[in-house]
């Protein structure tokens, strides 16, 4: 939805935070924090989600199971290395619920 115009008197409300955008934004943390490290082990990561779980990166944001075990399975120990890059980025939202699962389940 795009709001054009608004008038709070009416009882019209803007929505500042949209639901997607910490599913955007988790996207892009995962998706860069991938390429700091390569362009093959970005490659190799969508391949395996996308092989394993029919899925994308953006859909790892509810699903963040799916890409811890891709993870752990092309990198083993050093999968944490990328977890922790991750958290580290998206810590400051860790206040939001979907936010915070997303970072438990990712550092189980």
């Amino acid at each position: 939805m795009i709001i054009t115009s608004y008038d709070i008197s009416k009882g019209d409300t803007i929505m500042i935070d949209p639901p997607d955008t910490m599913k955007a934004l988790t996207a892009i943390v995962i998706g860069k924090t991938l390429l700091n490290i390569g362009t093959p082990v970005y490659d190799k990561v969508v391949i395996r989600l996308y092989k394993k779980y029919h899925c994308y990166i953006p859909d790892c944001f509810e699903k963040p199971e799916y890409l811890k075990e891709v993870l752990e399975e092309l990198y083993g120990a050093s999968h944490k290395v990328i977890v922790y890059a991750i958290e580290e980025q998206l810590s400051e939202f860790a206040y939001k619920k979907k936010t915070e699962t997303f970072l438990t389940v990712l550092l189980k």
